[in-house]
């Protein structure tokens, strides 16, 4: 892998991961169209992008740093029988993780199959993009309503909602924001909870993933280089999507634009033969 190229991919990464655009799918569809070849039969292929997950969580920490130090002091402020709101979000976080952790651990190796065809993956960026046009409407048609904390059980399904993200094309960030404004939270709100509740899931990852890189010196370089640069970018896409949101922003952006690169690859990838 080039220098440059390696750069491309940390910063594609680090803007999509946290943008409910789906970074893995942009991962693999954007070089097949621009002509970057990556392999992806190469094993060190999921190790090497959950490498990248891993800047993204180092920068959700740093991000949230104070959340999460009041969020950890609730939670054992909790276990001492004293309810307060962080302690409850604690719970509803560790609760929320519980759905994709399980799944991800079991279907892990049927799902990397999908990486092979980039039709599946430009089709289920399409579906991304109209779930979000529907949670802005839904959004829309809650807007009077008070924001609402999130019950365990409201949790547990939001938490579910991040298995789809499991398939590249669908967006974890895009679909815990949806359920979560489904829940009842504003957007802002369910921006935070997203955003909280993916950094465990990706430090899960890369925990059972990165240890195969040290198989392969020269791409576990790569991978902590390209972790770096991923941080850099995610540290700066949330910084702009919290206060995006916190301005009453619209996930219908984003769903439009899903929709729109999605046929687009869709019809690049069935009129052009697919990188090897």
């Amino acid at each position: 892998m080039t220098l440059w190229f390696l750069v491309f991919l940390s910063v594609l990464q680090g803007v999509t991961e946290l943008f409910p655009v789906s970074s893995l799918g942009h991962t693999l569809l954007v070089p097949g169209v621009i002509g970057m070849h990556i392999d992806k039969h190469a094993p060190q292929l999921l190790p090497f992008l959950v490498a990248l997950h891993l800047g993204t969580a180092v920068a959700l920490l740093w991000y949230f740093r104070k959340r999460w130090i009041a969020l950890i002091g609730g939670w054992f402020a909790s276990l001492g029988g004293r309810r307060n709101d962080d302690g409850h979000m604690m719970w509803a976080l560790i609760i929320g993780t519980i759905p994709t952790g399980i799944v991800g651990l079991v279907l892990e190796k049927r799902l990397e199959t999908i990486f092979h065809d980039l039709r599946i993956v430009s089709a289920a960026l399409i579906v991304n993009g109209v779930l979000l046009w529907v949670g802005d409407r839904l959004q829309r048609n809650r807007a009077s309503r008070a924001p609402e904390k999130l019950t365990f059980k409201q949790a547990f399904l939001v938490g579910l909602a991040q298995i789809g993200a499991l398939i590249p094309g669908f967006s974890r960030s895009g679909l815990t924001m949806i359920a979560g404004v489904g829940a009842g939270l504003t957007a802002e709100a369910a921006a935070e909870f997203s955003f909280l509740l993916g950094t465990p899931i990706i430090f899960a990852a890369g925990v059972l993933e990165l240890p195969k890189l040290f198989h392969a010196p020269g791409q576990l370089s790569d991978a902590l280089l390209g972790g770096v640069l991923t941080g850099i970018a995610a540290y700066l896409s949330v910084r702009f999507l919290m206060r995006y949101f916190e301005g009453h922003g619209k996930l219908a952006s984003f769903g439009v634009y899903c929709v729109i690169a999605g046929v687009f690859f869709l019809g690049w990838f069935m009129t052009h033969a697919q990188p090897a």
